[in-house]
């Protein structure tokens, strides 16, 4: 199978580079301007964390399509950290030690890399199995899924299923790009 990991178009938060994980912002004009400059790949079954942004995307994307909903590919929760930037944050002493710690530590009142990623992987390793039986009622014998998510999601499935296995930050990505799977 075919899968498409494509990062949501952007949104104002992400125009002012702020921490947007469990905020729920819209795509801004500027994002969905973009989203419909770019070419994307056939689907036939499309995946979307049901966040605004993600959800804006999938209807612009693949307007033909009803995104199967996955809440466990949701962005990280930023905590304390969410809706500011680094200009805000750079004196925050617990944001230092985040930093110093290669974005390991958990955020305060927020989630951690580690638990974030094993969420995102899980639901992730759900939804192959949604698209083979998708796959299977349709008699489609090469399915083509896209899934609409954030980046740190895609990071997260790309620890485990990219090349070199382990890599994290390796795999950003801009808003409404994408990177192609071959399962």
């Amino acid at each position: 199978m075919k899968i498409y990991l494509i990062r949501h178009g952007k949104t104002q938060g992400n125009l002012e580079r702020r921490y947007i994980g469990a905020t729920d912002e819209p795509l801004c004009k500027e994002g969905l301007s973009l989203l419909k400059k770019n070419k994307y790949p056939n689907a036939d079954i499309v995946f979307s964390s049901p966040m605004q942004r993600c959800l804006m995307t999938a209807a612009a994307i693949y307007p033909a399509h009803t995104p199967v909903i996955c809440d466990g590919l949701r962005e990280m929760n930023f905590g304390d950290f969410e809706g500011k930037c680094y200009d805000e944050l750079k004196d925050n002493a617990e944001y230092v030690k985040w930093l110093e710690s290669g974005g390991y530590s958990p955020f305060p009142n927020g989630e951690g890399r580690e638990e974030f990623s094993v969420r995102c992987q899980c639901a992730f390793e759900t939804c192959l199995s949604q698209v083979k039986d998708f796959s299977a009622s349709q008699h489609i014998s090469s399915p083509k899924a896209a899934f609409i998510i954030h980046g740190g999601a895609i990071m997260s499935i790309m620890q485990k299923y990219g090349t070199p296995k382990g890599e994290y930050y390796k795999w950003q990505i801009e808003n409404g790009a994408w990177i192609e799977l071959d399962i």
